[in-house]
C-alpha cells in the first residue's frame, strides 16, 4: 500500500489565520474531531510549524487537512494564498522531520462562522473566545473532511502540492 492511500488513523485539522493557527485531531477511526491547541502564528521564524509538526507526530496522524479560505462562490480570497503557502511549508516541514504524511486543502467556507455560532449558543462571546474560535474552526474543518473521507473512501480535498508520492 502506498503511503498516500487512505488508511485508518488520526487526522489533524488546521485553521490558518494571520495571528493564530487552530489545531484539531480526530479519533483513530476518523469519526469525531476534537480541539487540540491554538498556536501563535510565527511567520518570521516558523515556530508554529514546528509545534504543528510535533502535534502531528504526537497524535501519529496519517493525514493533515488545512482549511482553504474561499468566498461563497468558491473563489480565492486574500487569505487563500496564505493558506496554500502554509500547507506547502507544513508538508515540507513534515518531510524534513521524517514524518511525511499527506497534507490536503479543504474548503473552509463558513468554518469560523459555524464556530462563532456554536460558541454564542454556549453562552460565550466572540471577544472572549478568540483562541477557542480558532480551535473550533479547526474542528469544523476536520469534521467536514473526515465525514467526506468516510463517504468517499478517499482523502478529502486536494493535495497541498502536486507531489503525491514520497
Amino acid at each position: 500500500m502506498s503511503s498516500w492511500e487512505v488508511r485508518r488513523g488520526r487526522a489533524i485539522g488546521v485553521d490558518v489565520g494571520r495571528a493564530r493557527v487552530g489545531v484539531a485531531s480526530s479519533d483513530p477511526d476518523g469519526l469525531l474531531a476534537t480541539p487540540v491547541a491554538t498556536l501563535r502564528r510565527d511567520a518570521r521564524h516558523g515556530r508554529d510549524l514546528g509545534e504543528l509538526v510535533r502535534h502531528v507526530d504526537e497524535h501519529e496522524a496519517v493525514v493533515v487537512y488545512v482549511g482553504l479560505p474561499v468566498n461563497l462562490r468558491g473563489e480565492h480570497t486574500p487569505s487563500t494564498q496564505d493558506a496554500l503557502d502554509y500547507a506547502a511549508r507544513l508538508e515540507r516541514a513534515l518531510g524534513a522531520a521524517g514524518r511525511p504524511v499527506p497534507v490536503h486543502l479543504v474548503d473552509e467556507r463558513l468554518s469560523t462562522v459555524t464556530a462563532q455560532a456554536g460558541l454564542r449558543s454556549a453562552g460565550r462571546t466572540v471577544k472572549d473566545s478568540r483562541s477557542v474560535i480558532d480551535q473550533a474552526a479547526a474542528v469544523a474543518i476536520l469534521q467536514a473532511a473526515i465525514d467526506e473521507q468516510r463517504r468517499t473512501g478517499a482523502w478529502a480535498g486536494q493535495p497541498a502540492t502536486t507531489e503525491e508520492t514520497p
